[in-house]
This record gives structure tokens, C-alpha cells and sequence, in this order.
């Protein structure tokens, strides 16, 4: 892979290619940067208007924390790479730009409810701005220059989604005391087209299937129930395993088709439901990895050895293998167990899975499609030296994935090598040529031929080097 030079920025939200993956969006504190993606050249920088809002001059005395304060919180691209957002929770502003005519521009400005965060609907022409403390969501058109309000949403992160198509928005609410649910339609102003209770009591989060024909509503950390309903409101079915382990839910993950749904708890299971959700597999961590998986460890010290520059493979190990398990206290809130990554790949024929009482270790399942018995199994193990932070599959590759555990490296994992027996499997470790460099999260171009490594206020970027 080819590296880029080491480029500043200011956050984990603060760096951005465009949909086509031509360009890509940086922030440093109150300045865009917009490059070229070959080349890195800067093609133009915006400087966030200082001017304070109506808001925040009232509230604000001091004028160095109103300067302060106009940092960028977040960026973000229209999904035809026309627009680009900059939004600045403190201040309350959201400023948009127009790719092809510098001299255009909008400004958002929040209020008195204040702003947690800014994003692009799915058409590229409207913007959801998030207020605090759950009063409401705002809608604003660029096309039209007016607002809808939609008003008590319950988790600005986790509690909406939109069809995959865009045309319907699902917002999780809560109304006098209740989990409510509201679908509103995207192609008539977001207008409301259904309205219904929802059956929990606490909602963590929802998610709507890919097909859009179902959605998802599971309970708090407290409780292990989990709902699915139509867009109409109707109860489709629920899930609570037998025994309830006695924490919630932590992680769930629809199948690209649809048809299967994966759920992991604090109990160190996997649990997958198919189309009459009910139980159809059942995944569980284990310390002894069988004989027949694929097992992938880190070399040690490798790093020292290649100077942190090139490539090296992973050293294979035959099963069976045991794995260390952290022991965890069940009485303390919160535990350090259970399932914290939940991701199938493209597909839907891999299943990445990653437990918080084995931090070092990353568990790859075979799935099989859905015109197939279901019999997933554990197909491929990776063990690394230190805790992986994240864990990436390649948007548009099915069989390739990539990781970061913390340090002046990268790690790929592929299926798609070419051997002496067809298809095979690779595992690389992979130094960044930099003279101080920690890999603390890593991201896939949106075309899938490069990854960008992330540090506390550096980055870079790899690309994968063609062939002529």
C-alpha cells in the first residue's frame, strides 16, 4: 500500500471523502479544507464565520469563549458531493457550502434549543439538526428555505433511521412518558404518515431491515426483549432468550437480505433470528477455539523487527487453541462482557464479531445464504498483542476487512488471495512509515481501494498500489 503524507485535523468526526471518493473533507478547529484524493492538493478552504448568534451573544460575556467555541464539531457530504456541512454543536450553526460556486453559502442557526448534531437526509437537498436534551428535530430544506419541527425524538444516535430507499423517516419518540414511533414521508415535506405506541418501556435504539418492510425496537441494558414491527406499527413478532441472562441488548445487526437478524447481549452470545423470528442459531464465545478454524496471530515484536515499515504475515496456528477470557464482575454496572461489534459484510457471508472480555481477539463466522441450511460455524480467528479499538469490512469488497489496535500499524485480512488452491486466505500486519503515528481508528474510502488511519489529531491515508 502507498502512504500519504501525515496531515493535521481536530476529531474523530473531522475527516470525510465524498461519495465518489474524488475528493476529501478536512476540519482544523474553525477551517475547511477541501483536497484532491490523488493527490492531496488543497483545492479551497472555508473559515467558519465568526460572527456569534443571536443566542449565543446573550448568553455568552466573554468574547474568547465565544472565538472558542466555534470549533468544528462535525462534517458531512451531500450524497451527490454538490454540498458539504459544518456543523459547530457549541455554537449552535450549522454552515453548508456549495462545491462548484464559492460564493454560496447557508447558514443554520439553532436557537435556544440548542444543537448535538447535524446530518444529510438521504436526498441531499435537506438537513437534520438534532437539538439537546430531546426537545426536538429540526428539518431544513435548502431548496425551499423553511423548517419542520418534529418534536421529542429519544436518542439523537441511535433512534431513527431512514428507509433504505429514503422515503420514509422513522423517528423513535417519547410522548408522556411513552415509546412512541413516528413515520414521516420524506417525498411530501416529511409530512406525518403514521403515528403508533411502540412496546417497550425504555428503548435503546431501532433499526429498520434492508428491505424496508420491517423495523427493529429493543429495551435498555436493564432488560433482553427485542421487537419487530411494520412500518404500520404492527407487532411482527419479539424475542427474549430462555433463560434471560438478566442484562439487555447491546448489539444488533440486520442481514443484507433481510432475512436474518443478529443480536448480542452482555452474555457472550450471538443470537440469530430468521423471517418468523424466532431462534434459528445460536453463536457463544468459548476459550477453546476447535480444530478446522483458521487461526491468525500477530507476530511478536514485529514492529521492531521490520522498523515499523512493510508488510508481514500473520504466523498461522493449527487448533485446537485456547484463548484468554477476561473474568468479569456480573455484580458491577455495565460489565466488561459481551458483544461490542456485530457487522456482517457485504453479502451477508461473514459475520465480524468482537467480545469485550477478549479484546485482543476478533471472531469471523461463516454464514451461509439463505437458500442454504443454516449452520454458521466459526470459521476465523485473528489474535493481536493489544485491545483492537476498531473494525472495518471493505463497503465494496466482500471478502476483505481491516483493523486497528492502537499502535504505528494497520492490519488486513482478506479471502480473496489467489494461491495454489484457488481462493485462500491472507492476514498482513502492516507499519505506518511515520515518525510518530497511533492508529487509534481506521476508515474505508468509499470506493473500498484505501483506508484512512486516524490519530488523536493526525492522519494519513493507504491506497492500494495497481497493477499496469
Amino acid at each position: 500500500m502507498d502512504f500519504t503524507e501525515v496531515y493535521r485535523h481536530s476529531g474523530p468526526c473531522s475527516i470525510s471523502f465524498s461519495p465518489g471518493s474524488h475528493l476529501v473533507l478536512t476540519s482544523m478547529q474553525d477551517r475547511l479544507v477541501l483536497r484532491r484524493a490523488d493527490t492531496f492538493q488543497i483545492v479551497q478552504t472555508w473559515l467558519m464565520d465568526p460572527s456569534p448568534t443571536p443566542t449565543l451573544a446573550l448568553t455568552s460575556t466573554n468574547a474568547k469563549t465565544v472565538l472558542s467555541e466555534n470549533s468544528i464539531s462535525q462534517i458531512g457530504w451531500s450524497c451527490d458531493s454538490e454540498y458539504v456541512l459544518a456543523a459547530s454543536a457549541k455554537r449552535g450553526v450549522v454552515h453548508v457550502y456549495k462545491i462548484q460556486d464559492e460564493k454560496w453559502s447557508a447558514r443554520i442557526e439553532s436557537g435556544t434549543e440548542g444543537l448535538v448534531k447535524a446530518e444529510w437526509a438521504p436526498d441531499g437537498r435537506t438537513i437534520l439538526c438534532f437539538s439537546q436534551w430531546g426537545l426536538r428535530v429540526t428539518v431544513w430544506s435548502l431548496v425551499t428555505a423553511t423548517a419542520i419541527y418534529i418534536q421529542f425524538p429519544v436518542h439523537p444516535d441511535t433512534g431513527y433511521a431512514f428507509r433504505s430507499d429514503g422515503r420514509y423517516f422513522v423517528l423513535a419518540e417519547r410522548h408522556k412518558s411513552k415509546d412512541t414511533a413516528g413515520v414521516y414521508d420524506t417525498a411530501d415535506s416529511y409530512k406525518l404518515v403514521r403515528h403508533f405506541p411502540l412496546p417497550t418501556s425504555s428503548l435503546a435504539s431501532l433499526a429498520i431491515s434492508p428491505t424496508g418492510n420491517h423495523f427493529a425496537v429493543w429495551e435498555g441494558p436493564i432488560e433482553y426483549k427485542l421487537y419487530v414491527l411494520s412500518l404500520a406499527g404492527e407487532i411482527q413478532g419479539s424475542f427474549c432468550p430462555d433463560p434471560d441472562p438478566g442484562f439487555g441488548i447491546r448489539k444488533v445487526a440486520w442481514h443484507p437480505s433481510g432475512m436474518f437478524l443478529a443480536i448480542g447481549g452482555w452474555d457472550d452470545k450471538i443470537h440469530i433470528l430468521d423471517l418468523t423470528w424466532t431462534l434459528a442459531a445460536t453463536l457463544e464465545l468459548s476459550a477453546r477455539i476447535p480444530p478446522g478454524v483458521t487461526i491468525w496471530r500477530e507476530p511478536s515484536k514485529w514492529q521492531e523487527t521490520t522498523e515499523g515499515r512493510g508488510f508481514l504475515s500473520y504466523e498461522r496456528l493449527l487448533g485446537p487453541y485456547s484463548i484468554a477470557l477476561q473474568r468479569v464482575d456480573m455484580t458491577k454496572p455495565s460489565p466488561k462482557s459481551g458483544t461490542i461489534q456485530l457487522e456482517w459484510n457485504k453479502n451477508g457471508t461473514l459475520l465480524l464479531v468482537r467480545f469485550e472480555n477478549s479484546p485482543t481477539v476478533v471472531h469471523i463466522f461463516d454464514f451461509p445464504s439463505p437458500e442454504q441450511n443454516l449452520l454458521p460455524r466459526l470459521r476465523t480467528v485473528l489474535l493481536h498483542s493489544r485491545p483492537v479499538n476498531h473494525a472495518r469490512w471493505n463497503p465494496v469488497r466482500k471478502g476483505s476487512m481491516t483493523l486497528c489496535c492502537g499502535a504505528q500499524s494497520l492490519y488486513m485480512w482478506s479471502d480473496e488471495w489467489i494461491g495454489d488452491n484457488g481462493e485462500e486466505e491472507m492476514a498482513e500486519c502492516i507499519g505506518v512509515p511515520a515518525k510518530s503515528f497511533e492508529t487509534r481508528d481506521i476508515k474505508w474510502t468509499p470506493d473500498g481501494k484505501g483506508v484512512v488511519l486516524l490519530d488523536k489529531d493526525v492522519f494519513c491515508c493507504a491506497f492500494e498500489v495497481e497493477n499496469v
